[in-house]
């Protein structure tokens, strides 16, 4: 790691308690300085370190402040009309903008009974009802995790008791002005035995915006429980992106992330799983689509800690331009975990000679009995299926596209909530040369 810290340290330690949530509660504030200690003595890491030896951070590390801002401008125009057509799509809306609750832009409405959901802020400056063990240091997967531990300004809690089931999605919408902000989102999710939800986590920027954000959504599933999570990266072309998505899974539990990097300069995803009883299952999709010099780097990892668990992982990646993608996925089966059934493929589509993926699917099989396989692929758009489709009367241009579109909806398609289905489509084709002509084929 590197401990210089000349950037950033015009961030007093003593004064981060009085500009941000739950300055009130001392062990909110006892977390939050020992949070940043451990920043302030790790420093960001650097292509020296093994987990980082692909993703340059220097960028992030220059910033002249790493401050959160303490009060929220107001919303640009298009970002409110965004956000209201996002209203009426049937969702519990609730909507931040540069890290901090807007009740303004949000449209919660009622939920069901035995479903809580709240601004974190709000939680913090009342009665801090969360349990501790959100914030503390065995929850921290990283140095971006402590940053975000010190100076998390807002987000959403969403607890579900035994049994409640949240039948319309929780949207969740982190909206960036593009004003150079640094934004710390932080969610919270708690599933009761048998609780069921979708959460949809969609960061939105406008094309010029350069703002940092560093976030990290923590899960806790009940026995039986099931997440469907989904989240959408569309911030604008200039913008870093740091997060975290770490769920911990109890006996009989369902947890489904989806993952869609479709914006951003550079984008960083941690997404991990414990799975700590039996007939557990877990689900990773994501499909990463850069052009230009964007970078995306997906770091996932599944712990087998029980017997009788499956994990399924399906992660795609199209490349275009200077752009450059990294995968670098893990399933650890540990002692004991007998019966356990893992499977993990990364594909990736190089559209360009200068375009560069770097892939590294890993198992480390600690049990006997288990079936556990994994495999990647690189390659280009096959000449022979661009071959036949242009004896069928589709050019050239159509049919890369058409191509590009199959490929890229093996994981499109496995998003259950359809309106959200329909927008990540939509994005895809967007980004395609001949994207509408690609609608009227479909």
């Amino acid at each position: 790691m590197n401990a210089q810290i000349e950037s950033w340290e015009d961030i007093a330690l003593e004064r981060i308690p009085l500009f941000l949530a739950g300055h009130d509660v001392p062990w909110v504030t006892r977390a939050r300085q020992s949070a940043f200690a451990r920043f302030a003595e790790c420093g960001f890491p650097t292509r020296r370190d093994e987990e980082w030896k692909y993703t340059d951070v220097a960028a992030i590390a220059k910033r002249t402040s790493l401050a959160p801002d303490n009060i929220p401008p107001d919303p640009s125009s298009e970002a409110a009309l965004f956000a209201w057509t996002l209203a009426q799509k049937g969702t519990h809306l609730m909507v931040f903008v540069n890290g901090h609750y807007s009740d303004e832009l949000s449209a919660l409405g009622e939920l069901p009974k035995g479903v809580r959901a709240e601004s974190l802020a709000e939680v913090l400056d009342g009665s801090a009802d969360l349990s501790e063990a959100f914030f503390d240091r065995e929850h921290e997967h990283g140095v971006f995790a402590a940053l975000n531990n010190a100076l998390m300004t807002d987000g959403a809690v969403l607890e579900l008791a035994p049994g409640a089931v949240l039948e319309k999605p929780l949207y969740l919408l982190f909206i960036s002005s593009g004003n150079g902000t640094a934004d710390y989102p932080r969610n919270i999710i708690m599933a009761g035995e048998g609780a069921r939800a979708t959460v949809i986590e969609h960061y939105f920027g406008m094309m010029e915006a350069h703002n940092f954000t560093n976030a990290l959504t923590q899960i806790s599933l009940a026995a039986r429980a099931d997440l469907q999570h989904c989240k959408l990266l569309q911030e604008g072309n200039a913008s870093y992106h740091i997060a975290g998505i770490h769920a911990e899974q109890a006996a009989g539990s369902r947890f489904v992330s989806q993952s869609f990097a479709l914006g951003g300069r550079l984008a960083r995803n941690d997404i991990t799983s414990r799975l700590d009883g039996p007939e557990c299952r877990c689900n990773f999709d994501g499909l990463y689509l850069l052009d230009g010099r964007q970078h995306a780097d997906h770091h996932t990892r599944i712990d087998h800690c029980a017997p009788s668990c499956t994990s399924r992982e399906y992660y795609r990646g199209i490349l275009d331009g200077e752009s450059h993608g990294v995968f670098n996925g893990k399933v650890v089966v540990h002692p004991g975990a007998i019966k356990t059934d893992a499977h993990q493929s990364n594909r990736n589509l190089l559209l360009s000679r200068q375009a560069e993926i770097d892939t590294k699917p890993q198992l480390e099989i600690f049990a006997d009995d288990v079936k556990c396989t994994h495999g990647a692929t690189v390659g280009h758009l096959d000449d022979d299926a661009l071959f036949y489709l242009r004896t069928r009367g589709v050019d050239e241009e159509s049919a890369r596209s058409l191509l590009i579109y199959g490929f890229a909806n093996d994981i499109v398609a496995r998003v259950e909530a359809p309106d959200m289905r329909a927008r990540i489509e939509h994005l895809v084709l967007d980004r395609l040369p001949q994207g509408d002509q690609i609608k009227e084929l479909l």
